[in-house]
Order: structure tokens, then sequence, then C-alpha cells
């Protein structure tokens, strides 16, 4: 099955495509690999998900805003290359989640994303090097922004 097949198959609604808020690219392709900048918890009506996770966010509502954001690289993805099967998997993926200082659960925060990703992509494709941080504060107070590195097909 192609991951644009796979897609159809969730069921899953796209956010519109962010726009830049400041000086730089959405996605930039480089031989056969694609950067996608930062993204943030974008939903369908524009408006972002915020909050610390730890004190404002639990967990589980983290982890949401994480699969927010990776729909919300998918609609990149989309926007700038067309269909999700120009991509052949996940090389890295960088999470990073605005925490309260007590808070140590990061990776599975981003579970959220990679999950996703397993899922367009398979196990395989769909999984690839990462890193999961705590910071903060992150831009306009969002809960996670995650980038990542795609090999194109």
């Amino acid at each position: 099955m192609t991951p644009e097949a796979r897609f159809a198959a969730l069921n899953l609604t796209l956010p519109p495509a962010p726009k830049p808020v400041a000086v730089y690219k959405p996605l930039v392709v480089f031989g056969n690999a694609a950067y996608v900048s930062g993204h943030g918890p974008v939903r369908s009506d524009r408006t972002l998900i915020t909050g610390v996770v730890g004190r404002d966010l639990t967990l589980e509502e983290g982890k949401a805003a994480a699969r927010q954001v990776g729909l919300a690289i998918l609609a990149t993805l989309r926007d700038q290359l067309g269909s999700l099967d120009r991509v052949k998997r996940v090389i890295k993926t960088l999470g990073m989640v605005n925490s309260a200082p007590d808070f140590l659960e990061h990776p599975k925060v981003i579970n959220g994303c990679s999950e996703l990703f397993a899922e367009i992509w398979g196990p395989d494709l769909g999984v690839g090097a990462r890193s999961a941080v705590g910071m903060g504060p992150l831009p306009g107070n969002i809960p996670v922004e995650i980038e990542v590195i795609f090999e194109l097909a």
C-alpha cells in the first residue's frame, strides 16, 4: 500500500499547510532528501495547541499535540511535494517539548508524531533516527515543535 493509500485508509484530516512566520522555508529539497523546518501543532482551523507539558498539559495531551504536529508536517509535504508518495522514508526526527522542569517523559510525547509516521510509511520506513528533548519556552507557548528529514523516492 502506498503512503497516500495508507493515509486515506486511516481517514485522517490535515490542517492547512503552515506558512512561515519568519525568514525560512517550510521544506528544502537537497539531493534526495527533504528537510522539513520545525512545525508546531496547527489545528484545522489554523489555531495552535498551546501550553507546557507537565504543567498545563498531561503526557497524553502532549502526545496528541505531537501527533497534530505530524499532521501539519504531512500537510507541508503534500503542499510542497504534491504527494506523500514522493517520500520514501523517515531519516531523522528532532522533537522539542516545552516542558515543566520536572517532566521527564519527552520521548513518550514525541511518540505521537513517530507513531503517525509509522502508520503512513510502515514500521520500517516510517521510523528513523530520533532525538526528543525538553526545552522551554517554545514559540507562541506551543507544547511541541518537530523537524524531520525525509528520504525522497
